[in-house]
C-alpha cells in the first residue's frame, strides 16, 4: 500500500499563488510552484483532505512518473517501468487522456494509444492476467502530458473539476467559476465581521464562496470525488478527512453579506444556489440597481465581476456604470473596492487609479482585478 504520494494541483493562470498558500494552509512543505500547477509531496491522506479543501485549485492529481521522451518506443518503456500496480488494482478502469505541447511527440491519440497499452501490459505482468485487463472497476484516469518531450503521467482524483461543488442549480449567461470567485475573496484581505456586497450578484458564486470561507466549511463537503473508490486511498482517510472537516466548520460565525442584481430572474437563481449550499439564510439578496447602492456601514468590502461591455451595444450603458460606481464609492472611503473587468479603461472611468492590478484570466477572457483598498475606521472614532 502507497504510504507517499507526488500530487499536483492544477490552477488557472494567475491563481497558482493562491493554491500554492492553501496547499501550504494545509500542512504541506516543500510546495513548487509552476505555470498552471502547485507541486508537492505528502502522506497518501493528502488526497482526500486536498480535494475537500482546496477552493482554487482545478484538480488534484497524483504524479505517477515523469521522464524524457522523443520517440514512441522511449515513451513505450518507460511508461512500462512504472509501478501502475501501486495504485490500479486489477479490475480498475483506467481509460487515458492526453496533451501535447511543443513536443516531437505531437500526436495525442498515438501517445494515448502508447500509454493505455503500456500500462496494460505491466497490470498484466504484475496480475498474471493473459487476456485483457476487466476494467470493471473504479475508475482511475490517466493523463499524458508532453511539454518539450518532457512527460508527466498522472492520476486524476477528482473526477468532475472541483469548481464543481455541487450547489449551483442555475446560472446566467456568463457564470463565473467557483474556484475563481473563491479566488477573488481570497485575494482580499475580507473577515467575516466585516460587510461584503456584490452588486451584480448573478448566481450568487462570490458570495456563496465567500460564506463558505467565512464559516471555514470545506467547498468540497457535499460532493464525490474519483478517488473515493480507490483501493489504495483506504475508506478510514475519506472518513477522516470528512470528520476534520466537519469539526473546523465554524457554523455559529455572523456574516453580514448582501448580493444585489437589477434582474430578479438571477436574484432567484441566486437564492436557490445559496439554499443548496446550505447557507439559505446567511446571505441577503435583492433586486437592485448598482446605482442605487449606498452603503449604511463602515468598513465594508465590495466584491464584483460587472458587465464588461463586450457587445458594442452595451459599451456605454456599461462605461456609464463604472463612472457611477467610483462616484458612490469616492464617498465611502472606507469601504474596499474589488472590481474584476476586461475594459481596459476602467481606472480612468472609475475615476481613480487602482491600489493593486492583478492579471487573471475569466475562462479565456483576459480580466484585470482592480483592488482598491479603504481607510479603515476605528469603532470609537
Amino acid at each position: 500500500m502507497k504510504n507517499r504520494v507526488k500530487l499536483l494541483a492544477t490552477a488557472a493562470m494567475g491563481l497558482e499563488s493562491i493554491v500554492a498558500n492553501e496547499v501550504r494552509a494545509l500542512g504541506y512543505e516543500d510546495v513548487t510552484v509552476d505555470n498552471g500547477k502547485v507541486i508537492f509531496e505528502a502522506d497518501v491522506s493528502a488526497i482526500p483532505r486536498c480535494n475537500l479543501w482546496l477552493r482554487s485549485a482545478d484538480r488534484v492529481k497524483v504524479i505517477v512518473g515523469e521522464f524524457e521522451a522523443k520517440t514512441f518506443d522511449q515513451l513505450f518503456e518507460a511508461t512500462k517501468a512504472l509501478d501502475w500496480h501501486d495504485y490500479i488494482p486489477e479490475d480498475g478502469d483506467f481509460p487515458v487522456i492526453g496533451k501535447s505541447v511543443k513536443s516531437k511527440l505531437y500526436s495525442v491519440s498515438d501517445c494515448q494509444r502508447i500509454v493505455k497499452k503500456a500500462v496494460a501490459e505491466k497490470l498484466k505482468l504484475k496480475y498474471g492476467v493473459a487476456t485483457n485487463m476487466p476494467e470493471t472497476g473504479a475508475m482511475y484516469r490517466i493523463e499524458v502530458a508532453l511539454l518539450k518531450d518532457k512527460v508527466t503521467l498522472t492520476l486524476d482524483s477528482s473526477g468532475q473539476g472541483l469548481h464543481k461543488r455541487g450547489y449551483r442549480v442555475g446560472q446566467g449567461e456568463a457564470p463565473l467559476k467557483e474556484t475563481l470567485a473563491a479566488s477573488l475573496v481570497q485575494l482580499t484581505n475580507w473577515r467575516p465581521e466585516h460587510p461584503l456586497v456584490d452588486l451584480f450578484c448573478g448566481s450568487g458564486t462570490i458570495l456563496i464562496e465567500a460564506a463558505l470561507i467565512g464559516q471555514n466549511i470545506a467547498p468540497g463537503f457535499n460532493r464525490e470525488f474519483a478517488s473515493e473508490n480507490w483501493q489504495f486511498v483506504e475508506q478510514k482517510l475519506w472518513d477522516a478527512a470528512f470528520d476534520e472537516a466537519e469539526q473546523l466548520a465554524n457554523y455559529d460565525q455572523k456574516l453580514d453579506i448582501t448580493g444585489t442584481d437589477i434582474d430578479p430572474k438571477m436574484i432567484q437563481i441566486a437564492k436557490q444556489n445559496a439554499i443548496e449550499a446550505g447557507l439559505a439564510d446567511l446571505i441577503e439578496w435583492k433586486q437592485m440597481a448598482a446605482q442605487d447602492f449606498h452603503p449604511k456601514k463602515n468598513n465594508g468590502y465590495l466584491i464584483s465581476n460587472p458587465p464588461y461591455g463586450e457587445r458594442l451595444s452595451d459599451q456605454q450603458e456599461v462605461e456609464q456604470l463604472y463612472r457611477t460606481l467610483g462616484q458612490t464609492m469616492k464617498q465611502n472611503t472606507s469601504w474596499s473596492n474589488y472590481i474584476l473587468t476586461s475594459n481596459e479603461d476602467f481606472e480612468k472611468l472609475y475615476g481613480k487609479k487602482a491600489t493593486k492590478k492583478r492579471k487573471l484570466f475569466n475562462g479565456f477572457i483576459k480580466v484585470d482585478y482592480y483592488q482598491y483598498f479603504g481607510k479603515f475606521i476605528k469603532k470609537d472614532d
